[in-house]
């Protein structure tokens, strides 16, 4: 059943509407322009470090699939990409295979593909007692619990009761051998909650905002009663907004995803704070149309955050940054209802 769920998640993300109808919140996100950025844009150096892995670019490719033997060639794909790109890849929820060996190859295959990328496997809250088989069954840098509540709550065979989430959280951190990470599924984390994440020995937090595939949509299409997931489509924190507050709140790096589509707008997260920046609606859409297409994709998004650097002038990641930037709109009435400081991106290199 599990296994005919994943087919049937892919098929919908890929050919049905499924995307929130609120936006990201980055249209808020004005980069203040520089007519002498005193930069080669030929030189701009995209690369970092995340978990314990350097990157060529603040890229990874989230969750998305894994557990049919359908999205073995997806996951196949996607690795090859990340491992010639040297960006990171997520894996979708292991459950699956935990439960059904015959399934592990739809995950391994990503390590077989890419054997130097950093790839993060993936394992829902609601089953975090098989985390450390998850966490074995391939050589892994990281593994995400997924927090998906909203998903759960409209899933016609959703998981509903959250209790004790916390406190097996801390019990998955302290009895897994490699880094854990948290990552919602479009919704966004508050910046409350992503501090109860870092005092519970989280290693880094994929936000996973509002504006991007709502798991809301999917199991609307998915009900008979399409009611609820109509009506709770648009539930969350738009994905700038939770930016801001869980970059404000942890000190572990934060990964912004969820609807972002373009190198400006990841441009924009990591101004904002992001340590790397994650998609995965487009990546699936363009793997589709093969392995060319998508490193194609990549290629130009590349370039698209090189433009953006170069005309705020920043060389680097860390210059990034510092640039200056202004907040507008809902995003700034969001912020600052919620008691967040929208200022201090305003003029941070004149200080």
């Amino acid at each position: 059943m599990i296994s005919d769920r994943k087919l049937e998640h892919l098929l919908l993300c890929t050919h049905s509407d499924v995307e929130y109808h609120k936006k990201t919140g980055f249209k808020d996100v004005e980069l203040v322009h520089k007519a002498l950025p005193e930069v080669n844009q030929e030189e701009i150096d995209l690369s970092t470090s995340l978990l314990g892995k350097k990157l060529d670019a603040p890229l990874i490719i989230t969750a998305i699939t894994g557990g049919h033997p359908a999205s073995e060639v997806v996951n196949q794909k996607l690795a090859r990409v990340a491992g010639k790109l040297n960006i990171g890849l997520g894996l979708g929820s292991q459950r699956a295979a935990v439960e059904n060996p015959e399934l592990e190859s739809t995950y391994t295959v990503a390590r077989q593909e890419a054997p130097e990328a950093l790839i993060i496997g993936n394992i829902g809250a609601p089953q975090m007692e098989l985390s450390q088989k998850a966490a074995e069954m391939m050589d892994l840098d990281a593994l995400a619990i997924h927090l998906n509540p909203l998903q759960e709550a409209i899933q016609p065979e959703g998981d509903v009761d959250s209790r004790g989430y916390l406190e097996n959280i801390q019990e998955t951190v302290k009895n897994t051998s490699i880094p854990v990470i948290a990552k919602e599924t479009g919704a966004g984390i508050s910046g409350n909650d992503a501090q109860l994440l870092e005092n519970a020995g989280i290693k880094a937090i994929d936000v996973a905002g509002a504006g991007g595939t709502s798991w809301a949509a999917v199991e609307t299409h998915r009900s008979q009663d399409k009611s609820m997931g109509e009506l709770y489509w648009d539930w969350g924190i738009t994905t700038a907004a939770s930016t801001v507050e869980v970059s404000q709140s942890v000190g572990i790096p934060v990964i912004s995803s969820g609807g972002i589509r373009n190198g400006l707008e990841a441009v924009k997260a990591l101004a904002l704070g992001a340590d790397a920046v994650g998609m995965a609606l487009p990546v699936l859409k363009a793997s589709y149309q093969g392995e060319k297409i998508l490193q194609d994709f990549f290629h130009n998004f590349i370039n698209q955050m090189k433009v953006a650097m170069f005309l705020v002038g920043a060389s680097n990641l860390e210059e990034l940054q510092n640039t200056d930037l202004v907040i507008q709109g809902k995003t700034r009435e969001w912020l600052q209802e919620r008691g967040y400081d929208t200022k201090i991106y305003a003029r941070r290199s004149s200080l």
